[in-house]
């Protein structure tokens, strides 16, 4: 039966086991996360420079351009920006349609489902997720349910209901509404921007763009924040296809910030054993964090991320709340109306200029994952507030 996906691409769960990408399973037989089997990756020639969006890599996407569900996502600038005296790159990705990163995996994501045929979806997400799915359902033509944590303001809501997207209101932790999705997704298809393997596939496009708009070559270092990852995973499958086709000749390097008490990326990156056997709880309480995009408990690819940071050479930091507050008044003092979450990676940044970690004179990346606008209540908190 195996033999059948040897020379196309499938999906493969952690054990090995492939299935066809027409599967419209969102996890494998053994419990785990999916992933689309390796892909050739992507030259220059093959780049369709006239398309606006991230399906001008539809050469390098496991879905049919013309089945595609887009709203112009992708394309986001790179900004050159002198930090310091360092050599620093930014990419704003609150250009894309609702505002943040995970237009790309929605993108990518809806539209296969859209060709499997469904006709409904489903989330969780009180964020940048589920607006995302909500808008691309929209656009689809078909229906989408988000399910988000009882205690979620109406303000934080409103972009997914004004795409007409049904929300269902759950008593308790984001982990207790992941289970409840988990359990609708029998009856629903379940569109998750953390367990679909189609939506790592959407945010790959992330590093090609870097590529292609640095002329077609690598940086030296990426900084991102990470919650579940998704950033970590997307720019490393760009990269691995980018050197398996020849068209870069170094993977760049990619450096990790996130929530000093929600670091589980970090700590499985600083653990001296196998990334296999990261956990998913970082040491310490848990508390609320104003980077709330970035409070996973429990990411579902962690040791994926792991892995990920340390075959590019990189590293990961945990970042303190007072760090986080300081990096959102120092990158909009620059102009750049990051959230907080986004902030976590300019203090990343920081740290491992000042560690010389991160080199000067050296070409690096700073995503921007998501704007401010997105989190007024907060962004009005840290900024009236300078002595905090």
């Amino acid at each position: 039966m195996e033999d059948e996906f040897m020379d196309k691409p499938h999906l493969v769960d952690r054990t090995g086991t492939r299935y066809p990408l027409t599967d419209p399973r969102w996890r494998g037989d053994d419990g785990g996360p999916l992933a689309v089997s390796e892909l050739p990756g992507l030259r220059p020639d093959q780049v369709d420079a006239g398309e606006r969006s991230l399906w001008r890599y539809a050469a390098a996407l496991p879905v049919p351009a013309e089945h595609r569900v887009s709203l112009g996502e992708g394309w986001t600038p790179l900004l050159p920006l002198d930090w310091a005296g360092a050599r620093v790159l930014v990419k704003p990705e609150w250009f894309n349609p609702t505002s943040s990163f995970k237009d790309r995996g929605v993108s990518v994501m809806v539209s296969h489902l859209r060709r499997l045929g469904a006709t409904r979806i489903l989330e969780d997400s009180s964020g940048n997720g589920g607006s995302s799915v909500a808008a691309y359902a929209a656009a689809a033509g078909i229906g989408a349910k988000i399910i988000v944590p009882e205690a979620t303001s109406a303000a934080k809501i409103l972009m997914s209901q004004a795409f007409g997207a049904e929300i269902e209101l759950v008593a308790g932790t984001r982990d207790e509404v992941g289970a409840e999705a988990m359990r609708q997704s029998a009856t629903i298809p379940y569109a998750s921007h953390n367990w679909h393997p189609f939506f790592l596939q959407g945010v790959k496009t992330l590093g090609f763009e870097i590529w292609e708009q640095l002329g077609f070559e690598a940086p030296d270092n990426v900084v991102v924040v990470a919650g579940a990852g998704s950033q970590v995973l997307g720019l490393d499958l760009a990269f691995t296809e980018l050197l398996a086709a020849g068209s870069i000749q170094r993977r760049p390097r990619i450096f990790v910030g996130q929530p000093a008490e929600w670091a589980t990326i970090v700590e499985g990156v600083a653990s001296t054993g196998s990334a296999n056997a990261a956990t998913g709880s970082a040491s310490g309480r848990r508390t609320a964090t104003v980077a709330e995009g970035a409070s996973i408990a429990n990411p579902v690819r962690l040791p994926e991320a792991v892995d990920a940071v340390r075959r590019s050479g990189g590293g990961a930091y945990a970042v303190p709340e007072a760090e986080i507050l300081a990096a959102v008044r120092k990158i909009c003092a620059r102009g750049l109306y990051a959230e907080p979450t986004s902030a976590v990676a300019v203090a990343a940044l920081d740290h491992f200029l000042t560690t010389e970690e991160i080199a000067h004179d050296q070409r690096t990346v700073l995503v921007l994952s998501g704007t401010g606008l997105k989190s007024a209540e907060k962004m009005a908190t840290i900024l009236g507030n300078p002595d905090e």
